[in-house]
């Protein structure tokens, strides 16, 4: 009996053991059906990509990736010529390059966070001159899917897959002979931790390209965490959007510095929910030296808005000969204890980059030569004459709304205000980041006298203006002259009168930078959105309180 028992307990462990087999098998079967359903095809430009529902991929940022082959098409042209004018070749540029062709003498180009290799594709297939692209990134899924998206595309001649960490991967190519000529850091979050080697992997006159999408860190909602991250302060102010710009260009070139570096910005763009900017990186001890004067803080008044940009350094030319150049520090503090215009203490920022961040040729170039079979020609065309029409050594801009609402007055059009400025021997522009930002060279007195004069035509309502209020400080002064509104004939930029579209709408319902590790297709992203839609509301409303 004891046998045939133990005969029946072996029988059934054999079943047991087949049975967890089967069903492990089963089990991978319906994964891999799965993940073949999972699998989604995308076209962007001339590139066909399969995903995951693991591996992000974010349609908006196709305004990103089409700008970017814009700009490398343009330097690649520059780049090939300065070389041939270092090398003293009388070669002139006569090849013409072919997009998807492999070009020995092109460029070597690094994607550091390649998710689905779809940004790397579209460069091999649409940039002309390209010698390689290295599509790297630290998963090993998405590294999978890149191998698979490059055979299809049939760029395997032009495109390496490389499963690396990205700062490593830098680090491995900082000798001279191993840099890339461009390097594009398009990261989910803060960039900060990757600069240190990208600034050594890249060659002097390379392009660096960088993506911030930590738009709450850098427009001033955790000053510290911006210190943290990007070594600077950030501020609460109408021009948020410009100052992260330029916290994140002075990041740049702090790095830069420590190795003997300095960059110079081409152009700098905020858009939808990210800022991306384009700048060469040059070596050079002695130009370091002037980094001090293109440095600022910034004192912004709490009251009334109004901001003071004090230099780092300053730069001293001797009158016979201007080749030679002292370097100094600058006085200050540039402004009193409390806003000379409201009588409002001041919030101290920065330090930020106070130098241009565009470069005005090299924008003319791009809107002279952008293909017009990009998907987002039209916005690219839009944003980047409002970017030309910018005054370029003005850093940081005010807001109509904001004036006036400080003011308590009717708001004016906003052609009116640029008439005034205009008509009192001032410059006036646009900035691409918003739609009624007044950039001027006019001193802050000059723009608040403006407001006042106005306020004299459109009076405030006197119950309004509490005592030891900003408004009632600012009205309280008398303007030194009268300013015309008159209408100026240079107040209607071109860019309106082409009637490009200069400001953009939110792209999609429930935008954003979406999630980490997460695809942006589907419908994923959009139900998470209209699930977590007034979820604070709703939590203080007085019916979740009863429930409590």
């Amino acid at each position: 009996m004891l046998f045939y028992s133990k005969l029946i307990e072996f029988r059934q462990s054999i079943k047991y053991i087949y049975f967890i087999k089967f069903t492990n098998l089963y089990r991978t079967l319906k994964m891999d059906e799965k993940n073949k359903c999972d699998l989604k095809e995308i076209s962007e430009g001339l590139a066909t990509i399969k995903t995951r529902g693991n591996v992000f991929y974010n349609p908006v940022q196709e305004f990103n990736r089409d700008l970017s082959i814009s700009v490398i098409s343009v330097f690649a042209k520059q780049f090939r010529q300065e070389k041939l004018e270092k090398a003293k070749s009388s070669e002139q540029e006569t090849i013409d390059w072919q997009a998807g062709t492999k070009y020995e003498d092109g460029l070597y180009i690094l994607e550091a966070l390649s998710a689905t290799g779809l940004r790397s594709i579209r460069y091999a297939k649409e940039i002309p001159g390209v010698k390689e692209i290295v599509a790297n990134d630290l998963s090993a899924k998405a590294v999978e899917d890149i191998v698979n998206n490059i055979k299809c595309n049939n760029v395997e001649q032009l495109v390496t897959p490389s499963h690396s960490d990205a700062v490593i991967l830098m680090y491995q190519h900082k000798h001279h002979q191993n840099q890339f000529d461009v390097i594009d850091l398009d990261p989910y979050g803060c960039p900060s931790i990757f600069l240190d080697s990208a600034i050594q992997a890249i060659k002097d006159g390379g392009l660096l390209l960088v993506t911030a999408t930590d738009m709450a860190v850098l427009a001033g909602n955790s000053p510290e965490t911006c210190y943290t991250k990007y070594g600077a302060i950030s501020l609460r102010i109408k021009s948020c959007h410009e100052m992260a710009l330029r916290i994140l260009l002075q990041c740049i070139e702090s790095h830069a510095n420590r190795y003997g570096r300095y960059i110079v910005p081409l152009i700098s763009l905020s858009a939808d929910f990210y800022i991306r900017v384009f700048v060469r990186v040059y070596s050079g001890q002695y130009k370091c030296k002037f980094s001090t004067s293109k440095l600022s803080h910034v004192y912004h008044c709490t009251g009334c808005d109004s901001f003071t940009l004090q230099p780092l350094g300053i730069l001293k030319t001797n009158e016979k000969n201007t080749n030679l150049v002292k370097f100094k520090i600058p006085t200050g503090p540039a402004v009193s204890q409390k806003c000379e215009h409201c009588g409002h203490p001041h919030h101290i920022g920065g330090p930020i980059w106070s130098a241009p961040i565009h470069s005005p040729e090299f924008v003319k170039q791009i809107l002279q030569t952008a293909s017009e079979k990009l998907v987002t020609i039209r916005r690219i065309q839009g944003v980047l004459n409002v970017v030309s029409e910018e005054l370029h050594d003005v850093p940081l801009y005010y807001t109509l709304e904001k004036m006036c609402g400080t003011l308590h007055v009717e708001t004016p059009q906003m052609i009116i205000i640029r008439s005034a400025i205009l008509n009192a021997g001032y410059r006036v522009s646009f900035s691409h980041m918003n739609k009624t930002s007044i950039k001027t060279d006019a001193p802050t007195k000059v723009i608040w006298d403006i407001m006042r004069s106005w306020e004299k035509l459109h009076p405030a309502s006197k119950k309004r203006l509490t005592e030891g209020s900003p408004a009632a400080e600012i009205l309280s002064k008398t303007p030194e002259k009268e300013y015309s509104f008159t209408k100026h004939p240079k107040a209607n930029p071109p860019s309106r009168q082409l009637g490009f579209i200069r400001f953009q709408a939110n792209p999609l319902p429930h935008w954003g930078p979406g999630s980490r590790n997460t695809a942006m297709v589907g419908d994923q992203k959009i139900s998470k959105s209209k699930k977590n839609q007034g979820k604070r509301k709703r939590e203080d409303s007085p019916e979740t309180e009863e429930k409590n």
